[in-house]
């Protein structure tokens, strides 16, 4: 992958807990220790564990739900589901605003990256291929312009630059 996953737990973590107090969430204590257990399996590596988690707290996440929405749609991307994790974040980001959206972005675009990436490596790569460029390039210059703060070291400008090099190698 291009993208540091450093980088987008940073991202993911810039969406607040907007209510951690229990009793805030249907579940109180309970929930935050499934929570915990869905976010150590997303840093282990664990990704089918930490999908399969944050699936089964999503209905009961109350104002938590952008946030582990983000990380689920994160654990897809990590998985290699890339346009699964594309989607979530599609309808996630149309939700939010600010350095929220700029975070769902970031998530769509690297999935949407990686999904036309497999594509080229198969040797598939076609008209949908550029299609996902095109819409993973949108979807980080959205987020650049949104909080440019979010790519200290340059990563979604860099894979912005491999994008647009592999459009043209489309033939885009």
């Amino acid at each position: 992958m291009h993208f540091t996953g450093k980088l987008l737990i940073a991202a993911v973590f810039s969406i607040p807990l907007a209510a951690c107090e229990p009793g805030v969430v249907s579940e109180g204590a309970e929930f935050q220790r499934k929570y915990s257990n869905a976010r150590k399996a997303l840093e282990a590596g664990n990704y089918d564990s930490a999908i399969r988690s944050y699936g089964a707290l999503l209905p009961n996440a109350g104002p938590l739900e952008p946030r582990l929405r983000l990380e689920y749609a994160h654990a897809l991307l990590r998985d290699g589901r890339y346009d699964e994790a594309a989607q979530v974040a599609a309808t996630l980001a149309s939700d939010l605003t600010g350095s929220d959206r700029a975070a769902a972005l970031a998530v769509r675009g690297t999935a949407l990256h990686e999904s036309a990436l497999a594509e080229m490596r198969m040797g598939t790569a076609g008209r949908g291929t550029v299609e996902k460029l095109r819409a993973a390039d949108t979807a980080l210059q959205n987020m650049l312009a949104l909080d440019a703060a979010m790519d200290p070291l340059g990563a979604m400008a860099s894979r912005r630059s491999d994008i647009r090099r592999e459009i043209a190698q489309l033939g885009g």
